[in-house]
Formats: C-alpha cells, sequence, structure tokens
C-alpha cells in the first residue's frame, strides 16, 4: 500500500498480524517519556548495538512489521538502509504508553512469539515501567511491574549493560 502511494508518511498505522493497526497520536507525556527513553539507553548501549526511534521490526513469518517507540538492534544504521532488524538482532523492544495501554500490551504476545529476549511498557498512566522477559509460544513468561524507586536493568545478549532508574523515564 505504501509502494502504491495508498498510504503515506502521514498515515499512523503498522501492521500486526496481518491487518493494519492504528498507531495513537503521540501526547507531550508520550513524546516526554520517548524522549528521555532515548537519552538513557543511548549512555548505556555498548557498541556494535544502537537504538532506533519508531522504526519497524520485521517479524519473519509473521505477518507483521511493528513499529515500536524504541528498539535496540545489533550493528548500526547503515546495516538496515534496505530491510528491516529481525527479531534475532533486536535485543529490546520498548512501547511508552498512555491511551493505548490494553493495544501495547497484547503486542508483548507478538514480540514474546518473534524471540524479543525483552519487551518494556513504559506506563506513563500509572507511572510504572512493565518488563516482559523470557520469550517463548506463547509471548512472555515472565513480567516484571517496577516503580520509581527501582531500577530497570538493560540486558543484551544475556549481560546486563546498564540501570535505568524508572524516575529518569517518566515524564
Amino acid at each position: 500500500m505504501i509502494d502504491a502511494g495508498i498510504l503515506g508518511k502521514r498515515d499512523r498505522v503498522h501492521l500486526i498480524d496481518g491487518f493494519l493497526a492504528a498507531r495513537a497520536p503521540e501526547t507531550p507525556r508520550h513524546a516526554t517519556a520517548d524522549a528521555l527513553c532515548g537519552e538513557a539507553i543511548a549512555r548505556i548501549i555498548p557498541p556494535g548495538w544502537y537504538q532506533r526511534s519508531a522504526k519497524p521490526v520485521r517479524m519473519a513469518g509473521l505477518s507483521s512489521r511493528p513499529e515500536p517507540d524504541r528498539s535496540v538492534v545489533r550493528g548500526a544504521i547503515r546495516d538496515y538502509a534496505t530491510r528491516s532488524p529481525e527479531p534475532s538482532e533486536t535485543a529490546l523492544v520498548i512501547e511508552v504508553s498512555e491511551d493505548w495501554l490494553l493495544a501495547d500490551r497484547k503486542l508483548a504476545g507478538l514480540y514474546g512469539r518473534a524471540g524479543i529476549p525483552f519487551y518494556w511498557i513504559v506506563n506513563v498512566v500509572d507511572g510504572q515501567v512493565e518488563v516482559y522477559s523470557r520469550p517463548g509460544p506463547s509471548g512472555y513468561e515472565s513480567l516484571e511491574v517496577l516503580a520509581p524507586g527501582h531500577l530497570v536493568p538493560v540486558v543484551i545478549e544475556g549481560t546486563e549493560v546498564g540501570r535505568i532508574a524508572v524516575g529518569d523515564i517518566l515524564p
């Protein structure tokens, strides 16, 4: 549809399980939390990894191409000039959620089935971060909810590379 000119950059949709799903418009609180996440992640990701902002992740074998608010992927920017990263190249996916919290929680199943090791929902409504881990065939097996005062570990390829204070990424 993009190639045919039916959809353009201003159309806020992404492909989830073969269907076009609307993306929520960005509120000031969402934009602030997203920017704070970006700054915090940038300070700790190791060489050989970088973060993408609102760019697609290709779910091989699944008819989905979600565009998470943030993702941490292996390699460099130009590695994805002609393709989107696969789940095997993705260490972490982050959604900042305000109005679409239930939809973002449903995405946990998709990301978990695809094998992405960690999925965070920065829940600005409840002032907490939901950390999903241990992906499997039915989604994630583990969910930890962290409130301000707690630290969220950033794990890449099984190694903790740093921690981010929950309060540092909430608006």
